[in-house]
């Protein structure tokens, strides 16, 4: 599958301004729920249940939402079986797979710099 190049006009692709469309889609997809989704699919394909179990927190009614918006823009399909009882799995897309390696170095910052963070947060709160 070969990702589509954005062809719109420059002003869609323009984070810096409120009515751009890649403004709506970063509000879209940076956003914990859908980092730990992401994070946690980048690994293998999984039911709802078992993504409900792997992330800690996230309500029921959370998790449907984060996963239709993932699933709108592309990032995250949904396969339904027809099963008794009906058996849904949800597995990132080529995009979603290229977001899970900049969701992995945000990780991977955080890690690294938490100890700065809660330093800072300790002086500054103080």
């Amino acid at each position: 599958m070969v990702t589509k190049q954005f062809r719109g006009s420059p002003e869609d692709a323009d984070l810096t301004r409120a009515d751009s469309l890649a403004r709506e889609i970063f509000s879209d997809v940076a956003n914990k729920w859908a980092f730990l989704i992401i994070d946690v699919l980048g690994e293998r394909t999984l039911r709802f249940g078992e993504l409900r179990d792997e992330i800690e927190g996230i309500s029921h009614k959370m998790l449907t939402q984060n996963l239709r918006m993932l699933e709108r823009n592309g990032l995250v399909d949904r396969r339904v079986y027809a099963t008794v009882p009906p058996r849904v799995d949800y597995t990132l897309t080529e995009p979603g797979q290229a977001l899970r390696e900049t969701v992995d170095r945000m990780c991977g910052w955080t890690h690294q710099y938490l100890g700065h963070i809660e330093a800072s947060r300790r002086r500054f709160d103080a």
